[in-house]
């Protein structure tokens, strides 16, 4: 497998996608943001197939729209009364502007499938090195303001109280975020992204008791779902992105019930 220059260069991208995702999916999960993330990955389609209408790569589309989008859609759901409601309303914008993209520009739908769902032979020396630079950049950004994050995601009030600039982290985690979900989307695409922003934290939490456990976890999790994944794809010549997507759920169901028997 490893004799493809295509699958040596997923696996190492989809290697620093999978612990950027799990550091950041543990405070995605802990700040409630998991529909945001959801948000974010559509408004990352949407952002690749602008990109593709003015003829940049893809990643560069994702960026700018997501960077734009969390800061937007991140103000408005901790303002709006009906954030729910808003962020819906976006998301489908979003997702008819994608669609508008791709349709203008003359792609056919393969290249849309591979921008929704990703792809493995998608990703060249370039791209890796890219998203190896982002990736590194998420996680120092991560580094840089983890005591803050730690306090203000797992106890906001708290944090508020003892004079942390909440809206600052805040605005430094959104930002952390987008690029996540741009970085991400080049494996399991835009249209699933969210997956390894959440299931591998959420089962983590049943796991881990400390920050730093839970994060152990989820980027575990999250490298078990991608290269099982990878693998599964080369031999099966199936989508890599329903084997991750599978494998996620069934460590999460697993987790959960134990969990559940656990404490019956």
């Amino acid at each position: 497998m490893f004799q493809y220059e295509f699958m040596r260069y997923a696996f190492l991208a989809s290697t620093f996608i999978a612990i950027t995702c799990g550091v950041v999916g543990v405070y995605v999960v802990a700040r409630s943001y998991a529909f945001l993330a959801h948000t974010l990955s559509e408004i990352g389609f949407a952002g690749a197939a602008f990109a593709v209408f003015i003829g940049i790569a893809p990643l560069w589309g994702m960026l700018l729209f997501t960077l734009l989008g969390a800061i937007g859609v991140g103000e408005l759901s901790m303002h709006s009364d009906q954030k729910e409601s808003s962020i819906s309303a976006i998301s489908a914008l979003f997702i008819g502007l994608g669609v508008l993209f791709l349709a203008i520009s003359g792609s056919n739908s393969r290249y849309a499938t591979n921008i929704l769902f990703g792809s493995i032979i998608g990703v060249d020396r370039q791209g890796v090195a890219q998203l190896v630079i982002l990736s590194i950049i998420v996680l120092l950004m991560i580094l840089l303001v983890q005591r803050s994050l730690n306090f203000d995601s797992f106890d906001h009030i708290g944090a508020a109280a003892h004079g942390i600039h909440t809206g600052f982290v805040g605005i430094v985690f959104l930002v952390a975020m987008a690029m996540s979900v741009a970085i991400g989307a080049q494996i399991v695409g835009s249209l699933l992204v969210f997956i390894l922003l959440t299931l591998p934290s959420s089962t983590a939490r049943y796991i881990g008791k400390t920050i730093p456990a839970m994060i152990g976890w989820s980027i575990g999790f999250a490298l078990i779902g991608v290269w099982a994944g990878l693998y599964l794809g080369f031999i099966t010549n199936w989508p890599v992105t329903f084997f991750i997507a599978t494998i996620e759920v069934v460590i999460y169901l697993v987790a959960y019930m134990g969990h559940v028997i656990k404490h019956r």
